[in-house]
């Protein structure tokens, strides 16, 4: 446990950001599931709105730098593909 007041400040600091990705992060996980499904049932007029949910979750994650910019680019590949493989 800290003793300096600064120290203090930033252990609570760190608590709330921390939790702050995990929600974000949860909520990037459930799009993508969103748009998985979507696709798995084959129906491309919500898969296409799924993708573009997913994405910009996706998007907005590596500019919190919540995950790597090559692990969004790696999975925006793999939705597109799938998505176009659907049309």
């Amino acid at each position: 446990m800290p003793n300096i007041k600064s120290a203090k400040k930033r252990v609570k600091v760190t608590a709330a950001k921390t939790l702050q990705n995990k929600i974000f992060r949860t909520q990037m996980k459930t799009a993508m599931k969103k748009y998985e499904a979507a696709v798995e049932a084959g129906d491309v007029a919500l898969a296409q709105e799924t993708y573009k949910a997913a994405v910009k979750k996706i998007d907005m994650a590596v500019t919190r730098g919540i995950i790597h910019k090559n692990t969004a680019a790696h999975k925006k590949s793999q939705f597109t593909k799938k998505l176009n493989a659907m049309a």
